[in-house]
């Protein structure tokens, strides 16, 4: 299971902190995905286990940081320069798919509770 926290409403340019807990088991691919209204949900970032192989959707331009923690088997995405266009439910993913599909959701098979990312201007 993937048990999520963090999120909330922030002003543009602010900084938010997402964390998520998997439990039961290791994962691959730890990774984050969001989802706007009106919109398909979308790749952010993913983690491989090694932990030193991050991966990050391009509109992010640096901004958001995924690290993960293997001891305590737990993905963090740490957002900074928050912009409007961040407002979404952001989900935490657990996966065993290869390199190549770490930024494609359908190899993820657990997922978390949504949690809300609100950026006001």
């Amino acid at each position: 299971q993937l048990q999520p926290c963090g999120g909330g409403l922030v002003q543009a340019g602010g900084s938010l902190r997402l964390a998520c807990a998997a439990s039961g088991r290791t994962f691959i691919n730890l990774g984050w995905f969001r989802q706007a209204p009106g919109k398909e949900r979308e790749f952010v970032a993913a983690v491989r286990r090694s932990a030193y192989s991050t991966h990050y959707a391009e509109f992010l331009k640096g901004r958001f940081t995924i690290s993960r923690d293997i001891a305590k088997n737990t993905v963090t995405l740490q957002m900074n320069n928050l912009i409007p266009e961040d407002t979404a439910v952001y989900y935490c993913a657990g996966g065993d798919g290869i390199l190549s599909a770490v930024m494609t959701a359908s190899t993820y098979y657990y997922w978390g509770q949504g949690t809300q990312v609100t950026v006001s201007s």
